[in-house]
């Protein structure tokens, strides 16, 4: 049963971070693009985003916590795991959506190609590591 509802936690956890890293990442390419940041804003960026990451994590992870406890009915160390791994996908995917582009450009690519599709496809993939690693740990599933 607890698979199971892992199972059904991962198109969230998977969109959330893709939109977050999308969302990151457009705002640092728009930037780019006008010239309002450079290789040497990295620190910056990641301190703003990173804030922002914090209060939309949080945020996400309580909404999601409660609404799985009490709609979808899962016990609460289950809704506990995707809380925990949805507040660090937030947290991952803010950071590497306002990361890559920067420093791509720094390498002298296309900041666009860091944008959605390559940040999405490390975002998912990293979000089940964490769903995993952490229900492994916390409901005590690791064999």
């Amino acid at each position: 049963m607890i698979g199971v509802a892992l199972t059904s936690c991962m198109p969230m956890l998977m969109d959330t971070g893709g939109n977050c890293g999308s969302q990151a990442s457009t705002m640092t390419i728009r930037g780019l693009a006008l010239g309002e940041v450079e290789l040497k804003d990295i620190g910056k960026l990641l301190w703003k985003e990173f804030r922002v990451a914090i209060i939309v994590g949080v945020t996400l992870a309580i909404l999601n916590i409660l609404r799985l406890v009490f709609i979808n009915q899962f016990e609460v160390p289950v809704a506990l795991s995707v809380g925990l791994a949805l507040f660090m996908t937030v947290i991952l995917a803010k950071a590497l959506g306002c990361t890559l582009p920067i420093l791509a450009k720094a390498v002298h690519l296309d900041p666009a190609l860091m944008a959605s599709p390559m940040i999405t496809t490390i975002v998912d993939a990293l979000s089940l590591f964490f769903l995993f690693t952490i229900s492994s740990h916390f409901l005590g599933l690791a064999g």
